[in-house]
């Protein structure tokens, strides 16, 4: 309770505070009216949702979108807050100046508080539309990103082989069937020898998945489809009424993947075989720093796997490359994971700037790293969770070609 007053007391605070921009700039009954409503509106309506949460530690859909408009409008408003206050404090300061006989500063001037206001409101526009439009487009904005990686140890008659990457799917935040049905076509369309999907199939619970099965039953290559196990799939963030349940729910995750056609990997390897040439498929299940779970085993997955294997490695959570993948001698040569989203959010304009708040967490968060000769790529994920678009950070469709590195002369 005491929470919840500290929260409402917060909300109310900025709320009125930015609600002084937008009576500078106009007087209109009608605005001032919607802007109240709204923020009464979303307020409640977070507070209902919140309530309503019950057993999972996950939002429902209608949670994450009630959630991303708070994120639409109170973000705004937290920026438009930072302006105004800025301004006070101008106000005050010279105030003071006129107060001590420096001469009449124009303690209050209408025109600069206009100003101000305009500024602030404009700015804040920006993040209201893009999260608006995060939600409505962004979120299905679906990227193929295609990169070709050389290698001094592939096998020859591996040269060109080409793998689709997809992760973190989570079924369970889809509304939209027919804008889903055209992802998956795109993943098919690239004809690749391989797809992979490095985990998160669901965002709770197993049954997440049936409505879209069928769909995903249709992606095909010439040497299968393979997944691994990500954080989510475990059923970690809800409360079972038992352990049984709880173990039920994971089997049928697993025995629905195979029903889709797909293998996956429990802490083993597969061997794709070109001739009498082959290259290791090593899945490992989730791994991650911190609370999330450490159910990966690599020394299971690697029994009868050679150093001298080629090595595509499919590990969730990035942070597992990190802290035992990329410095192992068995050499991994590849490493593929998901897990961030890119947090859904941030700004990427190729060859020039990449950012998004969550690499403060994550060293590898999106897109293709490489040390030790090692690579790894962080897939920028299929779904989306919690907030319910995406923002600059779009969903992604990987595609990698590998080579073999020629020697020059």
């Amino acid at each position: 309770m005491i929470r919840w007053i500290i929260f409402i007391v917060i909300y109310a605070l900025v709320d009125i505070y930015a609600f002084q921009a937008l009576r500078t700039l106009t007087k209109n009954f009608w605005l001032h009216g919607l802007y109240v409503l709204s923020s009464v509106l979303i307020l409640g309506f977070l507070m209902y949702q919140l309530n309503q949460a019950g057993t999972s530690r996950m939002m429902s859909v209608s949670g994450m979108y009630v959630f991303g408009f708070f994120l639409a409008f109170f973000g705004p408003k937290l920026l438009i807050v930072i302006f105004m206050f800025a301004e006070d404090i101008v106000r005050v300061f010279v105030g003071l100046f006129s107060k001590f006989g420096f001469g009449d500063t124009g303690f209050y001037m209408p025109s600069r508080r206009k100003f101000v206001s305009t500024i602030a409101l404009g700015l804040a526009a920006i993040p209201f539309a893009s999260l608006i439009y995060g939600m409505i487009q962004g979120k299905y904005n679906y990227k193929v990103l295609k990169y070709a990686l050389e290698f001094d140890d592939l096998p020859e008659a591996f040269d060109g082989y080409t793998l689709t990457q997809i992760s973190d799917i989570h079924s369970g935040s889809f509304d939209n069937a027919e804008k889903v049905a055209y992802a998956v076509d795109l993943v098919n369309q690239q004809q690749s020898d391989l797809i992979l999907f490095t985990g998160d199939l669901v965002n709770n619970v197993a049954d997440e998945m049936l409505p879209w099965k069928k769909m995903f039953s249709t992606l095909k290559a010439t040497d299968g489809v393979y997944s691994v196990l990500g954080n989510h799939d475990y059923g970690d963030y809800v409360q079972w009424p038992s352990e049984t349940e709880k173990n039920k729910n994971l089997t049928s995750l697993k025995e629905l993947q195979k029903e889709m056609g797909w293998k996956l990997l429990l802490n083993e390897h597969a061997t794709l075989e070109r001739g009498k040439s082959q290259v290791k498929l090593i899945g490992v299940e989730n791994w991650g720093v911190g609370g999330f779970k450490k159910a990966g085993d690599l020394d299971k997955a690697c029994e009868g796997v050679l150093s001298t294997d080629f090595k595509i490695l499919m590990s969730h959570d990035p942070s597992h490359w990190k802290e035992r993948v990329k410095q192992d001698d068995r050499n991994f040569q590849l490493t593929l994971s998901g897990h961030t989203h890119g947090m859904q959010f941030g700004i990427e304009i190729p060859g020039w700037i990449k950012w998004s708040p969550v690499k403060y967490r994550y060293e590898n968060w999106a897109g293709i790293y490489e040390e030790f000769g090692r690579y790894i790529n962080v897939n920028r994920g299929f779904g989306f969770l919690g907030y319910p678009g995406r923002v600059g950070i779009w969903p992604e469709i990987t595609v990698i070609k590998l080579k073999k590195k020629r020697k020059t002369a």
